[in-house]
């Protein structure tokens, strides 16, 4: 039996690991995809104190590293449930094993929001991405749109606009959301082509593969049709809490519900990062969340568990 089992190994899961091994309880990782998570797919990261700049895998390294080398046990497994076991302890499922602990904190974070226009789903991995890091490369000299407004779409973009011919940046407001350095560095480029008060009506297939977008423009009433082959969506998260519903309480969008304490509705399951209710999610405050969670969780254990076994 483990001390704390955290789901998810992002930055805010990580940092939990960190706190919670420096406070000498055992630490179980769990991890459904990949090490790091969001920022593990970030091109370069210039927000997170002490780096002037690192790339998101680096910065995944480094955390990674660190909790491994206090002891953090890890294993690469989608979690499917959690279940209490009497008043003290619970038990975590995954696909293939499952864990007992003292504690659990959730840190499962958030996955790329879709647009949700006919034939997306056919056409992922045939054009359509979430991901630039991941898939602009695929695309090297060709064009391709990137539909968003905010610090993600902003920076895809920057990287998109390195290898593409053409990059159509295509957003549903009439201005963007983002950091203004990274508007005034997209602005700089000469081969991205800026288009707002958009909304996404139809993908064109050619075949199985993207041919181009149709967008209604909100001001004009009129349909304008860009000739892509690559089209990158970056239009916000959304939480993967379907798994932990039944056990601790959510709000209307699927975020666990929980303040700056985060403790959640049941005693003994904590959450952490972009996967609770907050206002600003960024690296930062996942890390906070992380070290919160974890002396919450750690002081939950010696208060409440460890007295009465």
């Amino acid at each position: 039996m483990y001390d704390i089992i955290i789901i998810g190994c992002g930055t805010a899961g990580m940092t939990a690991a960190i706190y919670a091994r420096r406070s000498g309880k055992s630490v179980l990782l769990l991890e459904a995809e990949s090490i790091g998570g969001q920022v593990a797919v970030t091109p370069k990261v210039e927000n997170f104190p002490g780096f002037g700049e690192i790339s998101g895998s680096e910065l995944a390294d480094k955390l990674l590293d660190h909790a491994t080398s206090l002891g953090a046990d890890i294993e690469l497994e989608k979690v499917t449930s959690i279940k209490k076991l009497g008043d003290r302890h619970f038990s975590v499922t995954g696909e293939y094993n499952s864990y007992e602990c003292k504690a659990v904190i959730i840190a499962s974070g958030a996955k790329p929001r879709h647009i949700n226009v006919e034939g997306e789903d056919e056409l992922v991995g045939n054009g359509v991405s979430y991901c630039a890091v991941c898939d602009g490369a695929f695309f090297k000299n060709e064009d391709v749109a990137l539909i968003g407004d905010a610090n993600t779409a902003l920076i895809y973009t920057l990287q998109l606009s390195s290898l593409c011919r053409k990059v159509y940046l295509l957003t549903l407001f009439d201005r963007f959301f983002g950091e203004q350095e990274l508007v005034d560095a997209v602005k700089q480029k000469s081969n991205v082509e800026i288009h707002h008060n958009l909304a996404l009506t139809k993908f064109i297939k050619d075949g199985d593969s993207l041919a181009g977008l149709e967008m209604l423009n909100k001001e004009s009433g009129d349909i304008e049709t860009y000739a892509v082959k690559g089209c990158f969506i970056s239009i916000g998260q959304v939480p993967d809490n379907k798994a932990f519903a039944d056990i601790v309480n959510l709000d209307e969008k699927g975020y666990i519900i929980a303040d700056e304490s985060c403790c959640t509705s049941t005693e003994g399951i904590f959450v952490a990062g972009d996967c609770r209710t907050k206002k600003i999610r960024q690296l930062t405050t996942a890390a906070s969340d992380g070290a919160i969670a974890a002396l919450a969780a750690n002081s939950y254990i010696d208060r409440v568990v460890r007295p009465v076994v």
